[in-house]
């Protein structure tokens, strides 16, 4: 895989599941945050894991969902390294129920259900897609103005009081939910 289709995810990805539109970021809060929390845990662990591999990250995670809902394979190990890969973890620990046990134990609950099907996961990573899109935005804009730890001193700045601890949070939303009723 060359780098011009590494990147290309971020408009397939855009234009399958759709982007938020500026000023709409509230409703996604509650997603959002646990993200962009724990991806801050991860960069002042490892001051390494800047905003430009918090970029190559959301790339690796739209590959990882498009995957699982899709069964397409990518190599996308020449992108990897362990920058990236810590902040891939960190991201999808937040929504990835085969990242996260403990997402898809509730979802199993809740659900009565043994496993998500390709059609209940596109569903499913919809609301995640489109908040990494938002973060990827933000992230060029941050660090573009304030170069490769932009996203992160402006992160700090926003929510770095509430982000405490080294443990990885999660959300589910609930529209998230609906896609699998």
């Amino acid at each position: 895989m060359q780098l011009y289709q590494f990147e290309r995810i971020f408009s397939q990805m855009g234009k399958e599941f759709g982007k938020i539109k500026r000023g709409e970021e509230d409703s996604y809060s509650m997603l959002m945050f646990p993200m962009e929390g724990n991806v801050l845990k991860i960069h002042r662990k490892f001051p390494l894991s800047n905003s430009r591999r918090l970029r190559e990250a959301i790339a690796l995670v739209l590959f990882d969902i498009k995957e699982k809902y899709t069964g397409e394979e990518n190599d996308t190990s020449e992108f990897r390294n362990e920058d990236n890969e810590r902040l891939e973890k960190a991201l999808l620990m937040a929504f990835d129920p085969y990242t996260n046990k403990d997402i898809m134990e509730v979802l199993k609950k809740q659900f009565r259900i043994n496993e998500l099907t390709q059609e209940i996961l596109k569903k499913y990573y919809k609301n995640p897609v489109m908040s990494l899109l938002r973060i990827k935005e933000s992230v060029d804009t941050w660090e573009k103005q304030l170069g490769m730890d932009g996203y992160f001193n402006f992160i700090e700045d926003f929510i770095g009081s509430q982000v405490t601890g080294n443990k990885m949070e999660f959300t589910i939303m609930s529209s998230a939910l609906d896609a699998i009723e």
